[in-house]
């Protein structure tokens, strides 16, 4: 394994888990940790007010089953020091993470904690709150024990540091991993040959930054931006990471590239720093200047958590948003609005917008003609990929305005050694503005439809043979116009959901909504299964006992591409 790319990987890791887990108004300009971090970040994540940590883990706890470590991350002899001493560091975590006391006290992590991550150009540095810096240590030294790799002690300024080397003492490149305790803060950060001594001196919390963060309204910018809780604000610059990319000297980052490229004596981004690339690039990362990351809203107990967020990735292209925008259809209220069923997927999208707003797009993609090879390459071969053939495509469904699938509930059985469904509540649904005209144009594919006497608004018709399922499974399906929807449905549930359908006028509300119960989800696969004798995976087993929501969305709005997710957990009631 290259051992630089560990380093990238133990950090990622680190601050993945902050971004999935510190996810509520605060002030920030007070916050006398944002002196430390530059207005140029490329990257930003900070959970600005202090997180209910020790209630979170106790919300969660049930659901991270213990998993057989030792074959996931199987070792050997020629695996390194590094790769020992990492892994010995991951199994840790995921082995105390069921049990937040014993977590918090193994880390010396306080119950509420507040945590940053950023960059230096392109050192990365995380900083957490701890209370306990001995209990730290006492990890790391466990981690050693086990693993053989030792640490060197240093000192930057005042702060001493723990130091575990990433590289060969034969490569020409140098790069550690630091551990420091600074005024009850942890930081994680790396020190390599790249970088000039002082920056690991602003990492560690010894020197201020020119140009803080502090300084700007960015953050409280994002946030009134996006109707963020000011908590917990996170965001990646696609304007600096470009200009870093670009240029020689632009920022931090570009100064530290140049370094880098003047040990190793090869550029792979030449081709980046010509004027015209430059100024390609650049504009086109205006365009794009942000992804941004924030809380719409959370709770958490030590019963039950729910945190909503929401990525955003920015634009002020508002040729290509507007095309977005014109393909968003219609997504049922039961698909997004945290109703109990256990999976629902939507895709909200208007059929005869679908071409007319891909071939906008399509060509805002190659407007203005770009003179950098890179871009002029991507614009040739977006070129060949005409949406103008999607018209053709769609022409059967024209009118339809979006589709889901939605199952309510299940119960299975068994019958003459045959699974079958003792319960299945379910619909699917079409969403067009004449759905009899859909139906029309399907019978002369599908014979059988031809028998069906379908009328707008009119009785349910049994399609129960048209499924051509064994009876022993027990199904009984109907088919309906609702409104302005087609609904093939089964189950008392189903018959409630094809009549809230009949509710819904047909409005561009949505584009891509999800939402599932894990337990309600593969609880009853694993009773059907401990039924049979069959042996389950180690996986399925522990999903049944995953008290857990989950629901994401994906949709269009002048501000950009919006992701949404809202999870909700609950303790185990063991």
């Amino acid at each position: 394994m290259n051992k630089m790319a560990i380093a990238a990987v133990v950090l990622a890791v680190g601050a993945g888990g902050y971004f999935l887990s510190q996810q509520g108004t605060s002030v920030v300009k007070n916050d006398p940790m944002l002196d430390y971090i530059p207005a140029d970040t490329l990257a930003f994540s900070g959970q600005l007010v202090p997180f209910p940590l020790k209630d979170y883990l106790y919300s969660i706890a049930g659901n991270y089953q213990a998993y057989d470590l030792d074959k996931m991350l199987s070792l050997d002899d020629s695996s390194s020091a590094q790769e020992r001493f990492f892994i010995s560091l991951y199994k840790q975590y995921m082995t105390v993470l069921p049990e937040p006391e014993t977590l918090l006290s193994t880390y010396g992590l306080p119950d509420s904690i507040k945590s940053y991550f950023y960059t230096l150009g392109a050192l990365p540095v995380m900083k957490v709150e701890i209370s306990n810096p001995a209990a730290f240590w006492a990890e790391l030294d466990r981690a050693e024990q086990e693993s053989g790799l030792t640490h060197t002690m240093g000192k930057s300024g005042s702060v001493e540091y723990r130091g575990y080397t990433l590289t060969d003492v034969d490569e020409k490149e140098h790069a550690e991993i630091v551990f420091s305790v600074k005024d009850g803060w942890l930081t994680v950060t790396l020190n390599t040959s790249f970088n000039q001594a002082e920056l690991l001196e602003t990492a560690l919390g010894e020197k201020k930054v020119e140009h803080p963060i502090s300084e700007t309204t960015l953050l409280q910018d994002i946030a009134n931006t996006h109707g963020f809780m000011q908590d917990s604000i996170s965001f990646i610059n696609h304007v600096e990471l470009v200009k870093g990319l670009t240029s020689t000297d632009g920022n931090m980052l570009a100064k530290q590239m140049t370094k880098m490229i003047e040990i190793q004596g090869e550029d792979p981004f030449a081709e980046m720093k010509t004027p015209v690339c430059q100024t390609e690039l650049s504009a086109i990362a205006a365009n794009w200047p942000r992804s941004v990351m924030g809380l719409n809203s959370y709770s958490i107990t030590r019963e039950e958590s729910t945190i909503d967020a929401a990525v955003v990735l920015e634009s002020n292209n508002q040729v290509i948003l507007s095309a977005l925008n014109k393909m968003r259809g219609f997504v049922p209220s039961f698909a997004s609005n945290g109703h109990d069923n256990i999976l629902s997927l939507s895709l909200g999208i208007d059929v005869n917008q679908l071409a007319p707003a891909l071939n906008e797009v399509w060509k805002d993609l190659q407007t203005p003609q770009y003179q950098c090879a890179a871009l002029a390459q991507m614009q040739s071969e977006l070129s060949e990929l005409n949406p103008a053939m999607l018209g053709m495509m769609t022409g059967m469904a024209n009118g339809v305005k979006g589709i889901s699938v939605t199952l309510a509930d299940y119960k299975l059985t068994e019958k003459n050694g045959q699974a079958s469904f003792e319960k299945l509540d379910a619909l699917i649904s079409v969403s067009a503005e004449k759905p009899m005209m859909l139906v029309d144009m399907m019978k002369p594919f599908y014979p059988p439809l031809a028998e069906v006497d379908l009328k707008d608004n009119g009785d349910p018709v049994d399609i129960t043979p048209m499924l051509m399922l064994p009876p022993e499974f027990g199904v009984s399906a109907k088919l309906a116009i609702k409104g302005s929807h087609l609904v093939a449905y089964t189950g008392d549930r189903g018959t409630e959901l094809a009549d809230l359908m009949y509710k819904q006028s047909l409005e561009s509300n949505g584009f891509f909504d999800l939402s599932v119960d894990y337990q309600k989800m593969f609880a009853p696969l694993v009773d059907m299964a401990e039924m049979s004798g069959e042996p389950m995976p180690e996986e399925l087993l522990m999903l049944k006992d995953y008290d857990m929501r989950l629901q994401m969305s994906v949709d269009f709005t002048d501000k950009g591409l919006v992701i949404g997710s809202k999870v909700n957990s609950k303790a185990s009631a063991k």
